[in-house]
Order: C-alpha cells, then structure tokens, then sequence
C-alpha cells in the first residue's frame, strides 16, 4: 500500500523512515479537449510508478493548486498564485519532517518551477532533505501532442479527441514576452500552445515510461548522496 491517505497513523510509523513524494500539480486550462487536471493527473501517475519501484515511497495526496495565472481568463481555472503555492509547500515539508525521512516534491506543471525551487531552498536552508523533479518532455508547451498522448495513456475516456485542435504553434521564445505580460489567451484562444494531431496513447505510455526511469534514477542517486 503506497498511498499516505489510505493509511492510519501507526501503519505509517510502523514502515520506519520513509520519502514522502507530494504530487504537485494544478488545476488549469488544457484546451478545450483535455481536463483541468491533466498536470496533477502526470504528477500523480509518475509519483505512484515512483512507489511501485521503491518500497520505501509513500505517495502524498496531490495537491491540485498551484500557481496557474497565466491561464486566468479561461473558465475552471484555479490559481492560488506563487507566493501561495511557496507557502504551501514549506509548510507542508515542515510538518513531514517530523516522521518522514525526506520529501520529494514530483511537479507537474511547468508555472509552478519558480514556487517549488524556492519552497526547496527555504526547506533545505533549515536543514530538511528535499527534492523536487519535473518531467521532461520534449514537443508541445501546453495541451498539444505531447500531454494529450500522456493523458490518452492515464486515461483516455477523459480526453475529448473531437474537440482537439491546434493552438498557437510558434517557438515558446518568440511567445514568452507577451505570454508573461497578457497570458495565454492573448496567443491562443483556444489555450493551446501546439497541435494535438497524431497524439496516441502508445506515445504517452512511452513518455511516461521514459519519465518514471528517469525520477527513479534520480531517486536513487539523491539517497546514495
């Protein structure tokens, strides 16, 4: 049993040290074919293959808000911002110090880096162990090829392919200025930062795959440290 919430208190002690890997994710816009928790969704998966590697893992639950602003103006969105999602975080890894030997912090969304690198710092200056790690996909920036092959993957009755399309599919540089000023819908009305087109759940069980060797390297190396 991987998952913290299903547990009582004594099952948690009785497991010894343990890494606690928080999901965090969001809970946004993703064009109009894919749900508005596709990167909690990511975060979730991966840090629950994480724990079927590793029996020392404990999976948090997720924490579903993050720091979404720039796709306000899109009805489902919820951001809580960044200093929130900061403040969240470092008092989330005070409190599981006290019975888990250290914290991962698994990221799926890209808008929250910022928060989470600097929740990681403030938690590490006052002597905790943390990490945090994101997937890296290559391809689309936002609800293009590559996250709804990923969804189609975790859960492909949750994907609307008829509502697929393409969005804005300029370079991320060339967009970033007016993206960070105005937001996403001013570059794409539809929320999309790529094309959906050929996505497959053959792909994403491959990013997916790549991805979950990759956080349980990761892992391994940091606990070796």
């Amino acid at each position: 049993m991987t998952r913290l919430a299903n547990l009582s208190w004594p099952e948690v002690a009785g497991r010894g040290p343990v890494v606690l890997a928080v999901p965090v994710g969001s809970t946004e816009q993703h064009g109009p074919h894919l749900p508005l928790s596709t990167d909690t969704d990511v975060a979730v998966a991966l840090a629950h293959a994480l724990a079927r590697r590793r029996d020392d893992v404990l999976v948090a639950p997720p924490v579903p808000y993050g720091s979404s602003g720039e796709h306000d103006g899109f009805a489902g969105t919820l951001s809580v911002g960044p200093a929130a999602t900061e403040l969240l975080l470092v008092e989330l890894g005070r409190s599981a110090s006290g019975w888990a030997r250290r914290l991962l912090l698994v990221s799926g969304h890209g808008g929250n880096a910022q928060p989470v690198a600097r929740a990681v710092r403030r938690l590490r200056d006052e002597g905790r162990d943390v990490l945090a790690w994101s997937p890296r996909w290559r391809g689309d920036a936002h609800a293009g090829r590559t996250e709804t092959s990923v969804q189609l993957a975790l859960d492909a009755a949750r994907v609307r392919l008829a509502e697929a399309a393409a969005g804005n599919t300029d370079d991320l540089g060339t967009l970033m200025p007016v993206l960070r000023r105005d937001g996403i819908r001013a570059v794409s009305p539809n929320g999309v930062l790529g094309d959906p087109a050929g996505a497959s759940a053959d792909e994403g069980h491959r990013l997916l795959a790549g991805a979950t060797d990759d956080l349980v390297a990761t892992v391994e190396h940091w606990l070796r440290g």
